[in-house]
């Protein structure tokens, strides 16, 4: 009995752990599961999403390359159409050939007739000569004679008229080549020294004590020496020395002969300044017209009116992009005496109006007007000739040339003008005509680069071959200088060269 209670306890606790382990079993399929099911949702999840960035990307990169591909079409629809009007382009050059070709064709077809009829006439001409011999057969001694005469005339009258024309092409050939000749001539043979003026003349002071004696008590000496000279007097701390500025030289120079008496001298006080300054400008007005007579004497010119010598002598206190103009126009004088003298012509008369063409600068700053109005007024009011006059008034194509002379002035004043080293001018100012140099040329369609070189004196202008051809060349360059005639100032003249390159390349491997 014991054997059988044992064993059916041991039964029934077997079965009770069977029964939980089962349960536990199940537990713990179940929570298996459900992480594997919370597992296969996370993998899902992360799927779906990374299905969608790679949507994302294939759609970003596909994007990308629609993009590039329009980028790509557009670029070859601009070159067909590129290509289209170069066609065109070229086309209508060809038609324009074609109509030329079709008038060159009309032209030899119309002196093909005239040909004949020349053929024609010159037949009639010999029957009319046969007639006229075998009636001068019948002709007196006399009137054969007279008859041989006019006949001879009218051969040297064709001979001579063919020998001028023959003269006329020939001087049309050697003309460039001499006027190079004689302008390198006259230029080798001036050798003119260059100066600039400045606005500021320095006084130099025995010592330092001196500064003091100028300004004098509260400043009335120095007040007094201003508005005696019109000029400004700068003492600063530079030793030993006094500056004077001023933008009219003559005043300038007035005031710095004025200031050097009176340090000298010693005695400085509102009355004696204005001696000394009266003395000054006697001295000053004095050595303008000795400047005159020598400026007129040292390029060979007489005969000029007194007032018109002073006006010579006031240029040496002038200045004109920091040449002087005194020195400038002695300059111009012999450079269109010497090509004169080379050419044959007036060589007084040359020098005359070259040494009076800028004379109008002097009045520019007390009259109104340019200086070439001026120039003419006051050349006119005295007297001088008319050729000289009109030197005045057209070197700088105010008015049409009426010698040969006036074209010569002009030519002396662009070559000292423009000759290197001959005027200054501020780096603002020569940076501004430099930048509007290359944007004018820049403008124009089919321009790829633009190089001002020789100090703004030429412009190197290079093309795109593709858009710019040979004809087109010629009119681009003409088309600049026109532009840059009317739109900037500067001395001299200005070369424009236009440059097209085409180039074939390959490669041997």
């Amino acid at each position: 009995m014991a054997f059988v209670l044992g064993r059916k306890s041991g039964r029934t606790i077997e079965l009770a752990a069977q029964q939980r382990a089962k349960a536990t079993a199940e537990e713990t399929a179940a929570r298996v599961l459900d992480e594997a099911r919370r597992e296969a949702e996370n993998i899902r999840k992360g799927a779906v999403v990374a299905g969608k960035e790679e949507i994302l990307l294939l759609r970003e990169n596909h994007e990308q390359d629609v993009r590039q591909r329009r980028i790509e079409v557009e670029r070859e629809e601009k070159r067909v159409v590129d290509r289209e009007t170069q066609l065109d382009r070229a086309r209508e050059s060809l038609e324009g050939r074609e109509q030329e070709l079709q008038r060159r064709g009309k032209e030899l077809g119309v002196r093909e007739q005239a040909a004949g009829g020349r053929e024609q006439e010159l037949e009639k001409l010999i029957a009319e000569e046969r007639r006229k011999l075998e009636q001068l057969a019948g002709l007196s001694a006399d009137q054969a004679k007279a008859e041989l005469v006019r006949r001879l005339e009218d051969e040297a009258l064709a001979d001579a008229s063919s020998r001028l024309r023959e003269i006329r092409e020939s001087a049309k050939r050697n003309a460039e080549r001499e006027a190079k000749k004689i302008v390198a001539l006259a230029v080798q043979r001036v050798a003119a020294e260059t100066t600039a003026e400045s606005t500021v003349s320095a006084v130099s002071l025995p010592n330092d004590e001196m500064k003091g004696r100028i300004i004098g008590r509260e400043g009335r000496n120095i007040r007094a020496f201003e508005l005696a000279t019109g000029v400004d007097v700068i003492i600063d701390d530079t030793p030993d020395t006094v500056v004077v500025s001023c933008f009219d030289p003559v005043r300038r120079e007035t005031a710095r002969l004025a200031l050097e008496k009176l340090v000298s001298d010693g005695r400085i006080h509102p009355g004696r300044i204005e001696e000394v300054v009266a003395k000054a400008r006697k001295e000053v007005d004095a050595a303008i017209i000795e400047t005159g007579e020598q400026a007129a004497y040292d390029v060979g010119v007489t005969g000029l009116h007194p007032e018109l010598i002073k006006l010579i002598g006031r240029m040496r206190w002038r200045t004109s992009y920091g040449q002087n103009i005194l020195a400038h126009s002695k300059e111009v004088a012999w450079l269109a005496g010497m090509m004169a003298a080379e050419l044959g012509l007036d060589v007084a008369l040359a020098k005359r109006g070259a040494l009076l063409h800028d004379i109008g600068k002097v009045l520019t700053h007390e009259h109104e007007g340019t200086h070439v109005q001026l120039g003419v007024e006051v050349a006119t009011k005295y007297g001088e000739n008319p050729l000289v006059v009109n030197c005045i008034a057209a070197h700088h194509d105010d008015v049409p040339h009426e010698s040969e002379v006036s074209v010569l002035v002009q030519a002396g004043d662009s070559i000292s003008g423009s000759r290197p080293g001959a005027r200054r001018e501020a780096f603002e100012t020569y940076v501004k005509r430099l930048e509007g140099l290359e944007k004018i040329a820049s403008s124009y369609r089919g321009v790829e680069r633009v190089f001002a070189i020789q100090a703004g004196r030429e412009v190197r202008v290079v093309v795109t071959p593709e858009q710019v051809d040979d004809v087109r060349m010629t009119a681009l360059s003409e088309e600049i200088a026109r532009r840059i005639e009317s739109e900037l100032q500067y001395p001299g003249q200005i070369k424009v060269v236009v440059i097209r390159e085409s180039r074939a390349v390959d490669f041997a491997r």
